[in-house]
């Protein structure tokens, strides 16, 4: 029984049948086109396939089925002149992209295209890339998921509203396959929404019941949200969501259950900052924020992102290591700059470091300790408290800018294999009000507003 909110909610989103239409016949005509450039069949997948698209959203994904014959080679170089065939042949617009291989993206009369090579293989035991499973996806769902539509569309709509919709890498939420899944799996977006919202951690869906119990599926997974996918038992559908983007999912759930509201389906407007606002938030929070800014390396955001936070994690244990207090640390990327931020509670530090040496006991170790710092007379030591030597050295780094612009110390971490290339091109570490760009200023705004998503959803209920 849907409430008032989520019929609303459906009035809106369900495509009419005329899209439906508009849809799968664009869907034929590219499968026709396929068949002409590379002599192979192709299927549509994902959301258009299967029915459970948005209203409003335009994107199609084209599948070549080519034999397993083919090297990987051979399948790229295929693969994509048949794209840029299909792509030629309906005057559309292109641009290569790479998964597992490259694939292209193309806008096609209006619609968004991914023209995907992959392996006509039988099963997905006999899988030859990652891509090949895809297929599989629509045929498992796109008859079992038919009586549920509306219901996907709700979940769909209930995560974009909630900012945890989407399995890339900058999200970390839910995948459109995920959604169907649990959707088939309790029956419904009520019966799911009641169940998310008692999830605890290491929750576990099988629905071809694969395992003999849910030991031993977390002896398997460690993710918080465990979903067998049923066209391959050793996967898990939900591997991208993040702890995070889970716990938040879990409040939205229950607080929903608690008290539905409309708002809950709706995504937060973007706010932005301007430089003088993000001047004077500064001045009252009295932390000190720098950034490390650099050229956007020329990948996809999922092969990027991690790449960022990777470097973003050395950096933030080098600061830390050196004594400096890192409040947050987050990092954007744009289309021409990409820059990663450490918000810090203390960036100067004193002259002084102290250094702990071995226990007094430990007489070769001991003497060498006290002779290497007996000269010293700059500062206090060596002494002994307890049982051990300590003594005070000068510290290296007096500031975090010092450290930041040390490129050799930075250099010397594990930075992510593309964002380190581009660093090493040249970088700058900016300071304060000297971060805030344009480019960003949508980002930096959503950096000081942090606050989980059903918090606001229920700041918004309370104002209504």
């Amino acid at each position: 029984m849907r409430n008032e909110y989520e019929t609303a909610v459906l009035s809106r989103i369900l495509p009419s049948d005329a899209e439906r239409v508009e849809s799968h016949l664009m869907g034929q005509k590219l499968i026709d086109a396929v068949k002409e450039a590379a002599g192979v069949p192709a299927m549509i997948t994902g959301s258009v396939a299967r029915g459970t698209w948005v209203k409003g959203d335009k994107d199609i994904d084209v599948f070549m089925l080519f034999p397993p014959e083919l090297s990987r080679d051979e399948l790229q170089e295929k693969g994509l002149a048949a794209a840029y065939a299909v792509v030629e042949k309906f005057g559309g617009t292109s641009e290569e992209k790479y998964a597992e291989h490259p694939y292209l993206n193309a806008v096609i009369e209006g619609y968004d295209v991914d023209l995907v090579p992959c392996y006509n293989v039988a099963s997905t035991a006999e899988m030859k890339c990652a891509v090949d499973r895809t297929p599989f996806h629509t045929r498992y769902l796109i008859d079992k998921i038919a009586p549920l539509k509306e219901d996907v569309l709700l979940l769909k709509q209930f995560c974009k509203g909630g900012g945890v919709y989407g399995s890339d890498h900058m999200t970390g939420g839910f995948s459109g396959y995920l959604c169907e899944l649990l959707i088939l799996h309790y029956g419904g977006f009520s019966n799911f929404m009641r169940a998310a919202s008692k999830f605890r951690y290491g929750e576990v869906v099988d629905i071809e019941k694969y395992y003999p119990d849910k030991k031993a599926v977390r002896a398997l997974f460690t993710d918080p949200l465990i979903v067998i996918d049923p066209t391959d038992k050793h996967r898990n559908v939900a591997a991208a969501l993040t702890p995070t983007r889970f716990s938040e999912f879990m409040e939205l759930a229950r607080d929903y259950c608690e008290k539905p509201g409309a708002c809950y389906f709706v995504p937060d407007a973007a706010t932005t900052i301007s430089k003088s606002e993000f001047t004077a938030l500064l001045e009252r929070r009295k932390t000190a924020l720098y950034a490390l800014s650099f050229k956007t390396p020329e990948y996809v955001a999922d092969t990027v992102v991690p790449q960022l936070r990777k470097t973003m994690e050395t950096i933030r244990s080098m600061l830390i290591k050196e004594e400096f207090q890192v409040h947050r640390s987050e990092v954007f990327m744009g289309p021409e700059h990409s820059i990663i931020i450490f918000e810090l509670l203390v960036a100067e530090l004193p002259n002084i470091i102290v250094r702990e040496g071995p226990p007094v006991w430990n007489h070769t170790n001991a003497d060498k300790f006290v002779e290497k710092y007996l000269h010293q007379e700059e500062f206090a030591g060596p002494w002994i408290f307890e049982d051990r030597y300590y003594t005070e050295v000068p510290r290296k780094y007096i500031t975090a800018a010092s450290l930041l612009e040390d490129r050799k110390k930075i250099f010397s971490g594990a930075l992510g294999k593309h964002v380190r290339i581009s660093m090493e091109e040249g970088y700058d570490v900016l300071c304060g009000s000297d971060i805030w760009s344009e480019e960003f200023s949508f980002s930096l705004s959503a950096y000081f507003a942090r606050s989980s998503h059903a918090v606001r959803k229920m700041r918004q209920l309370c104002n209504e």
